[in-house]
């Protein structure tokens, strides 16, 4: 797996709507009365965020789409998701005005006797609010298999 050349620092702005949180919230068939009065946002509610980013890869219903690879999301269509985990350093709240900041952390490889050589990236996303004070971390690995033949390509 190559080590693409990752520009950091980009970041987009991602406003924590009062709306955005219910319908959050109530997508879950989480009802807990705190995220209905602004005062509590869901744990998994950042994920939301890639709704405001510009040019966001995966988002297939956006005009002109299409399948694309980049540094920031490499094998873009061919990732399998591998572990997501939150870090909360500071509690946010409806009407908070959300910064978001994307880079990508660690790459590695391991091999797998029945899959091949699998590449692991990880997607490490920053959420700061308006005061500069980081709120988030978000980790993501994805996971990117390697094309093994399968019986019938191996015999043709």
């Amino acid at each position: 797996m190559t080590d693409p050349e990752i520009s950091d620092g980009e970041s987009f702005r991602f406003p924590v709507d009062e709306t955005a949180v219910l319908l959050f919230a109530r997508s879950l068939g989480d009802d807990h009365p705190e995220y209905a009065a602004g005062s509590a946002v869901p744990p998994t509610f950042f994920q939301a965020a890639a709704h405001f980013e510009p040019d966001y890869p995966l988002d297939t219903s956006r005009p002109g789409w299409r399948p694309k690879a980049s540094p920031r999301y490499p094998g873009a269509g061919k990732t399998l998701h591998g572990e997501q985990r939150f870090t909360y350093h500071h509690p946010v709240r409806v009407g908070d005005e959300l910064t978001v900041t994307i880079r990508n952390g660690e790459q590695w490889e391991k091999v797998s006797g029945r899959g091949g050589t699998l590449g692991f990236v990880e997607q490490i996303t920053e959420f700061h609010n308006q005061d500069g004070v980081l709120c988030v971390t978000a980790v993501n690995v994805g996971v990117i298999p390697e094309h093994k033949p399968s019986r019938s390509e191996e015999t043709a």
